[in-house]
């Protein structure tokens, strides 16, 4: 096909997973000479961790066959596949367990399979050998990448403790005063989310796709002969080098920096050393203290307070604890810009402030983030992923409904699953959702759901 052929249309079709992400865009090239030239794919993402009441339990299925469908059937392409981060709400359909959703896609033998480079193969090899504890400083400073992903893997194998124990601490079989059912919920869906069942997938996105590219900001990606006339822009993640430098430090202070890196990598790892040995005891259901003596039926009423209140604040620490992973492991999100004529459309995974500052700090990524046509909203309209910088910089926000130019939004999200009112940390977030209604044509997964539709689509004239 020419490069200079251009897309006429896109269709952005956004898939009914609950709370998770999957999004199927569609450029049609009609002057295209061949029919198999005619369409061109592009996959953002295929996860879920929960679905609404009523949704069919193939759901994930039903939208593996439907995007098998959209990009021609047996026979048909999937060009690019974009897997933002790792995290089982964006890439727990690539998996190849259970149903097999994974070998649908890997079929469409993608051209392309684009990964933060967190994901990089070389930089994981390297991140395997900093396993432990002893790291000395200056060969953090060497190997800080390596050591920053060798920390990722260590807060997994504590998320997957953390899940463990709050199972155990919330059965009442087990405990007569169980751990808060809110904590609790909590920290099971960030464990889940986060914890290594998503192997199986991670495996699969390695050995599709002809070409992997595993980026990072300013990674100077071409995709011009699978998207003619598409410009596609990496606004993030950046790598620990770029975001060393927008912490704007002095040359004398890079010596701090890197200590700071290697007292991460320090802390995680004690931290992952130890959850796996406790997490043996609880596998084992075995005690830690075997000839202590215990009390199965009652609780000395002396002691239920103190009980209480040590589980509880054990409850928040691991609560704050897989916070952190899935804060780390957020940004690392993939941040995306279609650039194609005069139309920008930004695909910002589950991108939070961290990720989101080195661009922000870019004077030209800045000019091109206020000529936003659509936004698809980052974290399923979590707070910290649309900074209000970011939300102010968009000069298509208009209050008028039916200006040709008013910014377009679309959210994949579900209520109840992540965050909570009492802690006014809900996803989504109702002042986020309200701004996103007065300000744009706003577009979300949730009409989906109600109306028991598989997707939402949006169709843009380029």
């Amino acid at each position: 096909m020419p490069t200079t052929i251009k897309p006429s249309k896109l269709n952005i079709r956004a898939y009914q997973v609950g709370f998770g992400d999957c999004f199927l865009l569609t450029f049609y090239y009609p002057k295209a000479k061949k029919a198999s030239d005619k369409e061109r794919h592009v996959l953002i993402d295929f996860g879920s961790t929960g679905m609404p009441e009523g949704t069919p339990a193939d759901q994930m299925m039903r939208v593996a066959e439907d995007i098998k469908e959209k990009c021609g059937g047996e026979e048909g392409k999937l060009h690019v596949v974009v897997a933002t981060h790792r995290h089982k709400d964006h890439i727990s359909g690539f998996s190849t367990d259970g149903d097999g959703t994974g070998l649908v896609i890997k079929g469409l033998k993608p051209e392309v399979v684009i990964q933060p480079w967190t994901e990089d193969p070389a930089a994981r090899k390297n991140a395997t050998s900093l396993r432990g504890m002893g790291m000395a400083p200056k060969q953090m400073q060497m190997q800080a990448s390596a050591a920053y992903i060798s920390s990722l893997d260590d807060m997994h194998v504590v998320s997957e403790v953390a899940l463990a124990e709050i199972t155990q601490m919330a059965d009442p079989k087990k405990f007569k005063q169980t751990v808060d059912q809110d904590v609790s919920n909590q920290v099971s869906f960030l464990g889940v989310d986060n914890g290594l069942p998503n192997a199986s997938a991670v495996d699969n996105l390695k050995t599709m796709g002809k070409k992997h590219h595993y980026v990072n900001h300013g990674y100077k990606l071409n995709l011009s002969t699978l998207l003619p006339g598409v410009n596609t822009i990496v606004l993030g993640p950046p790598t620990i080098e770029q975001h060393a430098a927008i912490k704007k430090q002095k040359s004398a202070d890079k010596d701090e920096f890197w200590m700071l890196q290697a007292a991460t990598k320090a802390f995680w790892g004690l931290q992952a050393e130890t959850g796996e040995k406790v997490k043996e005891i609880i596998d084992e259901e075995s005690r830690l203290f075997p000839n202590a003596e215990v009390f199965q039926q009652l609780v000395p009423a002396h002691n239920r307070w103190f009980i209480r209140q040590i589980r509880a604040a054990r409850g928040d620490q691991m609560l704050q604890l897989v916070r952190i992973l899935d804060n780390a492991m957020n940004n690392t999100s993939v941040i995306l810009l279609f650039e194609i004529g005069g139309k920008k459309l930004l695909f910002p995974g589950d991108a939070q402030i961290e990720n989101w500052e080195f661009a922000l700090n870019d004077p030209d990524d800045m000019e091109l983030l206020k000529a936003v046509t659509l936004y698809k909203v980052g974290h399923h309209g979590s707070r910290n992923a649309t900074p209000k910088s970011l939300w102010k910089c968009f000069d298509n926000k208009k209050d008028e409904i039916g200006d040709p130019k008013r910014l377009r939004s679309i959210v994949s999200t579900m209520k109840g699953k992540h965050g909570s009112d009492d802690r006014n940390t809900e996803v989504p977030r109702r002042t986020l959702v309200n701004a996103l209604k007065k300000y744009s044509d706003y577009s979300s997964t949730e009409a989906a759901a109600k109306k028991g539709d598989l997707y939402e689509d949006i169709t843009i004239d380029l």
